[in-house]
């Protein structure tokens, strides 16, 4: 004989809703967010003082570098298409080009420090030209800033390269290790880096072009007087 279940009314647990209202979780995303944005933006105000302190002291001993520790050296803008001792004033005035122009003791002018920025093979490189505008000579290279290839590429910061452009006279050309004698004869020739010729061939263009923007310039500028408007604070004293 055989007996069957007993079949009756079947009663479910009851199930609690832990899921989180959608306006809810847009709420605490949106309020983490802003709080991201102004911790973002706190810490920004606060080091950007310090970062362009840091910046305008790498600039200063660049620029004593290049041009060979002048007594001072003064700032000079262009400014509706001529330089200028004079800053410009309004909105443009921190993006206004310049140079930075180098005297002695006795106040003679020893040269112009000029800013480079020209693409490299993994970003921009900037670096600082002494400039000789008369002699069209250059007086000193600094890499300023290169995140070019480690252990190759990055050797365009190393003196091995930069020296060479000491004494050479603009436009800059590039020759291979193995033509080197050529610079006994050809004051316009450096060596490349062998392995980094995109990185080497970079500064070139970007000094030549540099040089070639800057001339009819530089060639027009007079000092007006031995008293600077805006000096860098270089080695030099006022």
């Amino acid at each position: 004989m055989s007996t069957s279940p007993v079949s009756g009314p079947t009663h479910a647990l009851p199930v609690e809703d832990d899921a989180v209202p959608s306006w809810q979780l847009l709420l605490t995303l949106t309020a983490a967010g802003a709080l991201a944005g102004l911790a973002v933006v706190l810490l920004y105000d606060w080091t950007r003082p310090r970062v362009e302190a840091h910046k305008a002291a790498v600039l200063r001993e660049a620029i004593e570098e290049v041009l060979h520790a002048p007594r001072r050296a003064d700032t000079l803008w262009l400014s509706n298409g001529a330089l200028s001792a004079t800053p410009p004033t309004g909105a443009d005035a921190k993006k206004a080009e310049r140079v930075y122009l180098g005297y002695d003791a006795q106040g003679r002018p020893t040269g112009y420090a000029i800013q480079v920025v020209e693409p490299g093979f993994a970003d921009p490189i900037t670096l600082l030209i002494g400039y000789e505008a008369g002699r069209r000579e250059l007086l000193g290279m600094k890499v300023l800033e290169s995140k070019e290839t480690p252990g190759i590429a990055d050797k365009v910061v190393q003196p091995v390269f930069t020296a060479q452009f000491r004494g050479r006279v603009a436009p800059i050309t590039g020759i291979k290790r193995d033509e080197s004698a050529k610079m006994t004869t050809d004051r316009t020739a450096v060596v490349m880096i062998t392995g980094a010729t995109i990185s080497s061939r970079a500064v070139l263009r970007g000094i030549n072009k540099a040089i070639a923007h800057w001339q009819p310039y530089l060639d027009a500028y007079r000092p007006a007087s031995a008293q600077p408007a805006d000096t860098v604070g270089t080695g030099g004293k006022r």
